[in-house]
């Protein structure tokens, strides 16, 4: 039975990855930042799930803005060493939002924050997950991006530097990793339907990015369909994306009706 090891996986899309991969007879390693969360996440997980293995980690991604918690992957490996645990897909879904970041207001620190979190995290994530992928005969290594790594949104500029970032050290990763059978692809959603909406119905009934040439904008389960693919099915693929937004990356502008 094969394992998959998802990071912020306790609420919204990481719910929706878990729930693909268990399903479909995977265990689950998964981490979230809070104790509490993770905890009842597991819990979730396991009843309703009870065939497969799901296990939670408290993993936090920074010590503080400028420094990559580092230790900390390193012991979550080091245990799944000592219990025997190969993880064979690694879903790097967690990020830093950077929301609500004006471009002569914000301090520098947050940008580095993001930064951090989003590229320099998830690369020591995907290096410990590498070096036993190389070990064991292969491996798949999945991003979980965004659009805006190629369209901008306002007062997030931290967050488009990262993503794009991001995809610049995928593509390279799937470079280096391939002889050794390591897949490194990326999934790049636009607009998801998470909680958010609920909490801000206000502002997501207008929002143009809402108006997609499909008509609807993701859910969970689209954007771990996704991930599904790249972990099961794309044997001959690497260095990819593959974009989940209901074609908002092929329009110039979002064509809303009038009423």
């Amino acid at each position: 039975m094969k394992t998959v090891l998802i990071t912020g996986a306790c609420i919204n899309t990481g719910v929706a990855i878990v729930e693909k991969f268990a399903s479909e007879g995977w265990n689950v390693i998964f981490t979230g930042r809070k104790k509490e969360s993770v905890e009842a996440a597991e819990q979730a997980y396991r009843t309703r799930f009870p065939n497969v293995q799901i296990t939670g980690y408290v993993l936090t991604s920074l010590l503080d803005e400028r420094t990559v918690n580092e230790q900390a992957v390193a012991d979550l490996f080091a245990e799944l060493d000592a219990n025997g645990i190969f993880v064979d897909a690694l879903v790097c879904n967690a990020a830093d939002q950077g929301l609500g970041m004006a471009v002569f207001e914000s301090p520098l620190i947050d940008f580095m924050r993001v930064l951090n979190t989003n590229v320099v995290w998830n690369f020591c994530l995907s290096e410990h997950a590498a070096r036993r992928m190389k070990e064991h005969g292969g491996g798949s290594i999945i991003f979980v991006n965004s659009n805006t790594a190629y369209r901008a949104i306002p007062d997030r500029i931290a967050y488009s530097a990262s993503k794009g970032g991001q995809l610049g050290m995928m593509r390279a990763m799937a470079l280096d990793l391939g002889k050794y059978n390591i897949r490194v692809n990326a999934v790049l959603p636009g607009m998801i339907r998470t909680d958010r909406w609920e909490k801000n119905p206000d502002f997501y009934a207008n929002v143009p990015s809402r108006y997609t040439p499909l008509g609807e904008v993701a859910d969970g389960a689209d954007i771990a369909d996704a991930v599904w693919y790249f972990a099961a099915h794309a044997r001959n693929t690497t260095g990819a994306e593959l974009t989940v937004d209901g074609g908002n990356m092929i329009q110039l502008y979002p064509v809303i009706p009038q009423e």
